[in-house]
């Protein structure tokens, strides 16, 4: 496979063929790992404006035919899953029960006051509700993925903690990338909304730990890639918070 030129086009090489960019606005981390012939996005960003200008982003980065095939949503949050309606035909994966929370007249209306609230046009908001992507691909446990090439990554089922659905992708390589959606946040400090499981967060991240090792990149849902012992102290802080061992 050839390597991939991310000199000038806004992403971040991870690895040669993992990139990340960070989206603007609420700063929401997309990844993209390039196979043999497949392509997996990992979350879509806040919008369909958004989601396709991260289709935009994959052509000028793979070629003019290329597209996403797979796309992994780390967590059911709006500006991590209202880009996906640009990418037709994508398979989908999610943690179980994404789909049922999506089906939710409620759920979904919910996701829509969400966006508002912070920030993004009613309109906008509106439109990525109505078309709304759920997984087709209900990830319970681990899910290895083949995207040709050698490349096999790992979407691992690990909450609830910042959602009641996470999931965490694992590409291997020289240096393992551990694409951990909100469960790690550089930017700022961790948010816990009425959706999450703060007993649970702290494991979580011992998950991700194990899955990593001490000398991952671990690229947060917001904010710069970090390392092992950034993991370690915001879980440190997260036990400290919500007063778990």
């Amino acid at each position: 496979m050839e390597r991939i030129d991310w000199v000038g086009t806004g992403w971040e090489e991870l690895a040669p063929r993992v990139g990340r960019v960070r989206l603007p606005g609420w700063d929401c981390t997309a990844g993209l790992v390039a196979g043999d012939g497949a392509a997996l996005l990992i979350d879509t960003g806040s919008s369909l404006r958004e989601g396709a200008r991260l289709r935009t982003d994959v052509r000028a980065l793979l070629g003019p035919h290329a597209r996403v095939t797979h796309i992994a949503l780390t967590h059911p949050h709006f500006d991590h899953v209202f880009g996906t309606a640009a990418f037709s035909g994508a398979e989908v994966y999610g943690a179980v029960g994404v789909d049922t929370l999506f089906a939710q007249a409620r759920a979904r209306e919910e996701l829509c006051t969400d966006a508002v609230r912070n920030g993004l046009g009613p309109h906008e908001a509106a439109e990525a509700t109505d078309v709304l992507v759920s997984p087709q691909h209900r990830v319970c446990g681990e899910w290895t993925l083949d995207l040709g090439g050698g490349l096999q990554v790992l979407l691992a089922n690990v909450g609830p903690a910042h959602s009641g659905h996470d999931l965490a992708v694992l590409v291997p390589g020289a240096r393992e990338i551990v694409f951990c959606g909100d469960l790690v946040e550089e930017s700022g400090e961790p948010q816990a909304g009425p959706d999450a499981a703060p007993r649970h967060w702290p494991a979580a991240l011992d998950r991700l730990l194990d899955l990593g090792g001490d000398d991952a990149v671990y690229v947060p849902g917001h904010g710069s890639a970090v390392n092992a012992e950034f993991v370690r102290a915001q879980r440190a802080a997260l036990a400290a918070r919500f007063g778990v061992s």
